[in-house]
């Protein structure tokens, strides 16, 4: 007998996917992100630190998310059953999100799906910040830290810190202040083919954040880029919900 496609499984609380993989004839193997994409036919991401895993590890394939918030379209854990037997069956539409590559300097430190965010490292600590798109200078405020969120990532923490949601249909960054100095500090909207931004005075030590890790810090005067590099492909399925939708 032929066993089904190989589904790679990323997440906690994978039993009723596994079990309706299982159903829709395929042959579930559940680890991590890293030791699964490669090998597998079909990506099922349960959560969203699962999701952000999938998209670092970039595969050739498109994934479903299942509860994995709302950045992207996703399938609720009461709906899996169906949505696994569409996915598998090849009965899906795709849809496309950019993931961003971060460098300090001249290497690249991280990828990432959702946002980019400057934060001094100790709380209610003020730091300086200039954002550039292309040649031209945005904005220089002082503030906790900065922002810089996706399409998919512009419904987590850059819309609790007051900024937009955008489409995720958007060729667009939102830019967001983190507890501003002055109140009235603006949000931008800006192209991301060419986004930075720069420490330009410091008061204490500056995390660099891409999505929900820590990747390293920033030093006065030193430029962050976050460009569009590769994309995750996403499984939208009739049971996926709208990213407008609440969690």
């Amino acid at each position: 007998m032929t066993n089904g496609p190989v589904v790679g499984v990323v997440g906690t609380d994978t039993d009723g996917v596994v079990a309706a993989v299982e159903a829709a004839g395929g042959t579930p193997v559940v680890g991590a992100a890293r030791s699964v994409v490669d090998d597998s036919e079909a990506l099922i991401a349960v959560g969203e630190p699962a999701l952000l895993a999938v998209a670092r590890a970039a595969p050739s394939v498109s994934v479903l998310p299942v509860a994995a918030g709302r950045g992207v379209r996703s399938v609720p854990l009461d709906a899996v059953g169906e949505a696994v037997d569409a996915y598998l069956s090849d009965d899906f539409e795709r849809s496309s999100h950019p993931i961003v590559d971060v460098r300090v300097g001249d290497g690249t430190r991280a990828r990432a799906l959702l946002d980019v965010m400057l934060v001094s490292a100790e709380p209610a600590q003020i730091s300086e910040y200039a954002v550039d798109s292309g040649d031209l200078r945005v904005a220089r405020f002082r503030a906790d830290g900065v922002v810089l969120a996706t399409p998919a990532g512009s419904s987590g923490y850059a819309s609790a810190a007051g900024g937009p949601v955008l489409s995720p249909d958007a060729d667009a960054a939102a830019v967001v202040p983190v507890a501003p100095f002055e109140t009235d500090t603006d949000h931008w909207v800006v192209p991301t083919d060419d986004l930075s931004v720069s420490v330009e005075r410091d008061e204490t030590a500056v995390h660099l954040l891409a999505d929900d890790r820590v990747v390293g810090t920033v030093d006065p005067d030193e430029s962050v880029s976050a460009t569009p590099g590769a994309s995750l492909s996403v499984a939208v399925v009739d049971e996926s919900r709208s990213p407008y939708a609440s969690a």
